[in-house]
């Protein structure tokens, strides 16, 4: 659009011919239209920018200066655009690296107290280091859920720069999108 806008202001630098022409009739009386009362004209017409070519010369440049305007600014949105995608991208994949760490730090958690408690019932460790233990243990699984409640948002941040929509309601039984890494473990706590 603006492009065509330059070719305009192009072309009304140079002269323009035209043609322009017209039929009319009259008459005194209405039965008297038609009959030899018709007039016509025809004739070209010149137009040559001779005093203003100043004025038009910057009209070129303005519609220049708009198309580099808005063609600069569709540059930033899509770059805005690829730069979203990429920190979204960025995100989802830290943020399941930090998830397989978190996952293999509670299941040692877990080893730990399950060992702590054989311990305790063997005699050989007191309940505070048991109670210690499962305290780290579900530290360790908090800190694990939020990891997937990020997991979860980063999906949804990534989907959202990828220009995705939401398009109803998600059953929460049966999740539309399972993450390879984490999804069928989750899947198999829940059961």
């Amino acid at each position: 659009q603006y492009t065509a806008r330059i070719g305009q202001a192009e072309a009304a630098r140079y002269p323009s011919v035209s043609l322009t022409g017209n039929i009319d009739t009259s008459a005194l009386k209405l039965g008297d239209l038609g009959k030899n009362s018709i007039g016509w004209s025809f004739g070209p017409t010149l137009s040559v920018p001779l005093f203003n070519a100043g004025k038009l010369e910057a009209a070129v440049d303005v519609a220049r200066a708009e198309r580099d305007k808005y063609f600069i600014a569709y540059k930033a949105s899509v770059l805005t655009a690829l730069e979203d995608v990429e920190n979204a991208s960025v995100s989802l994949t830290q943020e399941r690296i930090r998830n397989g760490k978190l996952a293999s730090s509670a299941k040692s958690y877990g080893d730990a107290a399950r060992l702590e408690r054989t311990l305790y019932t063997s005699g050989e460790t007191n309940l505070l280091d048991v109670l210690d233990a499962e305290r780290s243990l579900y530290s360790a699984e908090d800190t694990l859920l939020q990891s997937r409640v990020s997991l979860a948002t980063d999906y949804i941040a990534l989907n959202k720069a990828l220009g995705g929509g939401w398009d109803g309601v998600i059953d929460s039984a049966k999740p539309e999108i399972v993450d390879a890494s984490t999804g069928p473990r989750l899947a198999a706590k829940t059961q």
